[in-house]
């Protein structure tokens, strides 16, 4: 962007010499032509400026879409570095986005690529649910109190240690043609079934 900016402002100087050194040439001929030539150099700026300026919008439009299209660093248990400094089940709302149509929050990347995958599945006829997703440490604790430790047959993470507390996992309401249609399309969306005795458990991979 920095570099875009610095190319323009060097257009901007270069169209605004050459204008000058016209005006002074045409005023040296005959009023009627400097008004001209004025006129000329002015559309030609207004044009290259806005050239410039649409340019510097692409590129801008295309470094937003690569983030939000999933190129992130991870730390080597898989979480993604700027959520790992907040600790499990302690992300931000401000880190946090809604799944569209839903009350359901998952981190940023991983709602918007959701949202995308509920809307493709619902353009092939295929209705998918969701009923859990981002929990904060204390939600982790209940889960577990209610349902029991994964380790020791329940259903429930170690509170902090689930990927439900990175807003990286989302529990699904699947039936037999959800389920099939989410193990075929799923890991196009970054979306893996990914615990064993879970097959509503989907945790997002960047």
């Amino acid at each position: 962007m920095t570099a875009r900016m610095a190319e323009i402002q060097t257009r901007m100087v270069a169209l605004a010499t050459g204008n000058a050194v016209g005006s002074t040439t045409a005023t040296s001929s005959s009023s009627s032509a400097a008004t001209a030539t004025t006129k000329t150099s002015g559309t030609a700026f207004a044009s290259a400026l806005a050239d410039a300026v649409a340019a510097t919008d692409g590129t801008a439009a295309t470094a937003g879409a690569k983030k939000a299209g999933g190129s992130h660093t991870v730390n080597s248990k898989g979480v993604p570095t700027e959520l790992a400094a907040y600790g499990n089940g302690k992300i931000p709302a401000n880190a946090l986005e809604k799944v569209a149509g839903t009350n359901h929050k998952l981190w940023a990347p991983a709602a918007q690529s959701l949202t995308n995958m509920l809307a493709a599945a619902k353009r092939d006829g295929v209705t998918i649910g969701i009923t859990d997703s981002y929990r904060s440490y204390d939600e982790q604790v209940d889960v577990a109190r209610r349902k029991g430790l994964y380790s020791q047959g329940g259903l429930a993470a170690k509170p902090g240690t689930s990927d439900h507390g990175w807003g990286m996992a989302v529990d699904l309401d699947l039936n037999s043609k959800a389920q099939a249609w989410m193990r075929k399309h799923g890991k196009e969306y970054g979306f893996e079934e990914d615990t064993p005795r879970e097959p509503w458990h989907w945790g997002f991979k960047p």
